[in-house]
């Protein structure tokens, strides 16, 4: 098997947007191959990202790429490994930055969207922090937006419609909850009727997933008991 080269690699990261994690396994079997002066990333600090990456050590993985900036800050890929590292080890709003540099650099980046959305759903809905509603809720908003960016580059990929259905969801039990200062029955209602649409998508691609069918009933709940 020859060696992965520049190009190669650039390739294995565009297709990998659609299995990230799969298409580590797939590249950490190139990579030993792929250790020549000619074929290997020139910034040593990219190197060693990449390998950590690949080895799953993402702490070390974001340190390394980290440092590879600002000289490789116009790289998509080295980006947007950047911003999965950060993302795995919870730095969610580094994250945010980094793939909305990936966006910028590339805004057919269908994964970079999924991620920052998953992200900022993931940062609206932390409890120990404080975070105004109105934030949360834009946060929420630009999650959704996100996911429907993706599903709009992809519409195949069913873990993008169920988690426009989980941040929808997540903006129901938001705007529904009575005494907050962004109460909005209408929009509550509106919300969770998405939800549910996405979640019932999701069925229609993947039929008879559990954990989906709770989350209709769930969704459905919640909407028939706003106050």
């Amino acid at each position: 098997m020859k060696a992965m080269n520049k190009n190669e690699l650039s390739f294995f990261l565009r297709r990998s947007k659609r299995g990230f994690i799969g298409g580590l396994l797939c590249l950490a079997g190139f990579f030993v191959q792929a250790q020549t002066t000619e074929t290997a990333p020139s910034n040593p600090n990219v190197r060693l990202g990449q390998k950590a990456l690949i080895d799953g050590d993402f702490k070390a993985a974001a340190n390394h790429l980290q440092k590879a900036l600002p000289a490789e800050a116009d790289d998509p890929d080295v980006m947007y490994m950047l911003g999965y590292s950060q993302y795995q080890i919870g730095d969610y709003k580094k994250a945010l930055s980094s793939f909305g540099k990936v966006i910028q650099l590339r805004p057919d980046h269908e994964s970079a969207y999924y991620y920052r959305g998953k992200a900022n759903n993931i940062l609206a809905v932390q409890t120990d922090v404080r975070i105004s509603s109105s934030n949360r809720q834009k946060m929420l908003n630009e999650a959704v937006a996100d996911y429907t960016k993706a599903i709009e580059l992809n519409a195949d990929d069913s873990k993008y419609y169920q988690n426009r259905g989980i941040a929808y969801r997540d903006l129901g039990i938001l705007l529904g909850t009575s005494g907050t200062a962004n109460y909005d029955k209408g929009l509550a209602t509106e919300s969770y009727d998405k939800s549910i649409a996405d979640f019932e998508q999701v069925l229609v691609m993947t039929p008879g997933k559990k954990d989906i069918l709770t989350e209709v009933k769930k969704a459905k709940v919640y909407r028939d008991n706003l106050k």
